[in-house]
Protein backbone atom coordinates (compact mmCIF):
# COMPACT_ATOMS: atom_id res chain seq x y z
CA UNK A 1 0.00 0.00 0.00
CA UNK A 2 2.86 2.38 0.81
CA UNK A 3 4.42 1.87 -2.62
CA UNK A 4 1.09 2.74 -4.26
CA UNK A 5 0.80 5.92 -2.16
CA UNK A 6 4.43 6.77 -3.01
CA UNK A 7 3.69 6.47 -6.75
CA UNK A 8 0.52 8.55 -6.32
CA UNK A 9 2.68 11.28 -4.76
CA UNK A 10 4.93 11.13 -7.81
CA UNK A 11 1.87 11.27 -10.04
CA UNK A 12 0.67 14.44 -8.30
CA UNK A 13 3.99 16.14 -9.09
CA UNK A 14 3.87 15.06 -12.73
CA UNK A 15 0.21 16.11 -13.01
CA UNK A 16 1.14 19.60 -11.82
CA UNK A 17 4.02 19.70 -14.32
CA UNK A 18 1.61 18.77 -17.10
CA UNK A 19 -0.86 21.47 -16.09
CA UNK A 20 1.95 24.04 -15.95
CA UNK A 21 3.23 22.99 -19.40
CA UNK A 22 -0.27 23.27 -20.82
CA UNK A 23 -0.82 26.71 -19.31
CA UNK A 24 2.54 27.97 -20.54
CA UNK A 25 1.73 26.55 -24.00
CA UNK A 26 3.80 28.28 -26.63
CA UNK A 27 6.49 29.40 -24.19
CA UNK A 28 7.26 25.78 -23.27
CA UNK A 29 7.24 24.79 -26.93
CA UNK A 30 9.65 27.61 -27.80
CA UNK A 31 12.06 26.54 -25.07
CA UNK A 32 11.84 22.92 -26.18
CA UNK A 33 12.59 23.71 -29.85
CA UNK A 34 15.40 26.15 -29.13
CA UNK A 35 18.74 24.93 -30.58
CA UNK A 36 20.47 25.74 -27.27
CA UNK A 37 18.14 23.35 -25.48
CA UNK A 38 19.07 20.58 -27.93
CA UNK A 39 22.74 21.47 -27.51
CA UNK A 40 22.58 21.33 -23.69
CA UNK A 41 20.55 18.11 -23.57
CA UNK A 42 22.81 16.48 -26.17
CA UNK A 43 25.97 17.29 -24.22
CA UNK A 44 24.37 16.15 -20.97
CA UNK A 45 23.42 12.81 -22.55
CA UNK A 46 26.96 12.34 -23.87
CA UNK A 47 28.48 13.14 -20.47
CA UNK A 48 26.15 10.70 -18.71
CA UNK A 49 26.91 8.05 -21.34
CA UNK A 50 30.64 8.48 -20.84
CA UNK A 51 30.11 8.16 -17.11
CA UNK A 52 28.19 4.90 -17.63
CA UNK A 53 31.08 3.61 -19.77
CA UNK A 54 33.40 4.18 -16.80
CA UNK A 55 35.38 7.14 -18.18
CA UNK A 56 34.69 9.04 -14.95
CA UNK A 57 32.55 8.51 -11.89
CA UNK A 58 29.83 10.69 -10.46
CA UNK A 59 29.42 10.54 -6.71
CA UNK A 60 26.29 12.24 -5.45
CA UNK A 61 25.98 12.77 -1.72
CA UNK A 62 22.69 13.06 0.03
CA UNK A 63 22.27 16.69 1.11
CA UNK A 64 23.07 17.34 4.78
CA UNK A 65 19.66 18.87 5.50
CA UNK A 66 18.05 15.53 4.59
CA UNK A 67 20.31 13.39 6.76
CA UNK A 68 20.08 15.76 9.73
CA UNK A 69 16.31 15.39 10.11
CA UNK A 70 15.73 13.59 13.43
CA UNK A 71 13.75 10.36 13.25
CA UNK A 72 11.08 11.86 15.52
CA UNK A 73 10.34 14.64 13.00
CA UNK A 74 9.92 12.34 10.02
CA UNK A 75 6.34 11.80 8.91
CA UNK A 76 5.46 8.10 9.07
CA UNK A 77 2.88 6.08 7.20
CA UNK A 78 0.87 7.02 4.17
CA UNK A 79 1.29 10.78 4.54
CA UNK A 80 5.06 10.38 4.63
CA UNK A 81 5.00 8.08 1.60
CA UNK A 82 2.86 10.59 -0.32
CA UNK A 83 5.18 13.50 0.51
CA UNK A 84 8.34 11.55 -0.29
CA UNK A 85 6.76 10.41 -3.56
CA UNK A 86 5.85 13.98 -4.49
CA UNK A 87 9.38 15.16 -3.72
CA UNK A 88 10.98 12.28 -5.60
CA UNK A 89 8.89 13.18 -8.64
CA UNK A 90 11.15 16.18 -9.00
CA UNK A 91 14.27 14.07 -8.47
CA UNK A 92 13.24 11.31 -10.89
CA UNK A 93 12.36 13.92 -13.54
CA UNK A 94 15.92 14.38 -14.81
CA UNK A 95 16.37 10.61 -15.04
CA UNK A 96 13.53 10.41 -17.54
CA UNK A 97 14.33 13.72 -19.25
CA UNK A 98 14.09 12.63 -22.91
CA UNK A 99 10.74 10.86 -22.49
CA UNK A 100 9.48 13.51 -20.10
CA UNK A 101 10.40 16.32 -22.52
CA UNK A 102 8.50 14.64 -25.37
CA UNK A 103 5.38 14.04 -23.28
CA UNK A 104 5.47 17.56 -21.78
CA UNK A 105 6.03 19.07 -25.22
CA UNK A 106 3.06 17.19 -26.63
CA UNK A 107 0.93 18.23 -23.65
CA UNK A 108 1.95 21.87 -24.11
CA UNK A 109 1.05 21.92 -27.80
CA UNK A 110 -2.50 20.77 -27.07
CA UNK A 111 -3.02 23.66 -24.58
CA UNK A 112 -5.71 21.65 -22.80
CA UNK A 113 -5.06 21.58 -19.05
CA UNK A 114 -7.23 18.52 -18.32
CA UNK A 115 -5.63 16.54 -21.14
CA UNK A 116 -2.08 17.53 -20.14
CA UNK A 117 -2.66 16.78 -16.47
CA UNK A 118 -4.22 13.37 -17.19
CA UNK A 119 -1.48 12.52 -19.70
CA UNK A 120 1.22 13.25 -17.13
CA UNK A 121 -0.69 11.36 -14.43
CA UNK A 122 -0.82 8.24 -16.62
CA UNK A 123 2.88 8.71 -17.50
CA UNK A 124 3.79 8.79 -13.80
CA UNK A 125 1.66 5.74 -12.98
CA UNK A 126 3.32 3.88 -15.85
CA UNK A 127 6.76 4.83 -14.53
CA UNK A 128 5.79 3.75 -11.03
CA UNK A 129 4.23 0.41 -11.99
CA UNK A 130 7.50 -1.42 -11.32
CA UNK A 131 7.77 0.28 -7.92
CA UNK A 132 4.23 -0.79 -7.04
CA UNK A 133 4.98 -4.37 -8.08
CA UNK A 134 8.23 -4.41 -6.10
CA UNK A 135 6.40 -3.07 -3.05
CA UNK A 136 3.65 -5.66 -3.39
CA UNK A 137 5.99 -8.59 -3.94
CA UNK A 138 9.02 -7.55 -1.88
CA UNK A 139 9.78 -11.19 -1.07
CA UNK A 140 10.64 -11.80 -4.73
CA UNK A 141 13.60 -9.41 -4.42
CA UNK A 142 15.59 -12.17 -2.71
CA UNK A 143 15.38 -14.23 -5.90
CA UNK A 144 16.77 -11.51 -8.16
CA UNK A 145 20.15 -12.18 -9.75
CA UNK A 146 23.21 -10.76 -7.99
CA UNK A 147 25.18 -7.94 -9.52
CA UNK A 148 28.21 -8.93 -11.50
CA UNK A 149 29.70 -8.76 -14.96
CA UNK A 150 26.24 -8.78 -16.59
CA UNK A 151 25.39 -5.53 -14.80
CA UNK A 152 28.55 -3.87 -16.14
CA UNK A 153 27.57 -4.95 -19.67
CA UNK A 154 24.06 -3.51 -19.25
CA UNK A 155 25.54 -0.25 -17.97
CA UNK A 156 27.87 -0.09 -20.97
CA UNK A 157 25.00 -0.78 -23.37
CA UNK A 158 22.96 2.07 -21.92
CA UNK A 159 26.06 4.28 -21.97
CA UNK A 160 26.32 3.79 -25.73
CA UNK A 161 22.58 4.41 -26.10
CA UNK A 162 22.97 7.69 -24.19
CA UNK A 163 25.88 8.73 -26.40
CA UNK A 164 23.79 7.99 -29.50
CA UNK A 165 20.90 9.98 -28.06
CA UNK A 166 23.25 12.88 -27.34
CA UNK A 167 24.52 12.80 -30.92
CA UNK A 168 20.91 12.88 -32.14
CA UNK A 169 20.24 16.01 -30.09
CA UNK A 170 23.45 17.66 -31.30
CA UNK A 171 22.60 16.92 -34.94
CA UNK A 172 19.14 18.42 -34.42
CA UNK A 173 20.70 21.49 -32.78
CA UNK A 174 22.95 21.91 -35.81
CA UNK A 175 20.01 21.58 -38.18
CA UNK A 176 18.09 24.28 -36.30
CA UNK A 177 21.07 26.65 -36.43
CA UNK A 178 21.47 26.23 -40.21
Amino acid sequence: MLSLIFVLGMAVTYTLLGAFASLSGKLFGQIQTNPWTYFLVGNLCILMGLSMLGLFSLHVRTPDFVTRVPLKKRIPGMTGALLVGAASGLIVGPCTAPALAVVLGYAATRQNVAFAASLMFVFAIGMGTLLILLGAFAGLLAGMPRSGRWMVRVSQLFGWILIGTGEYFLINAGMLWI
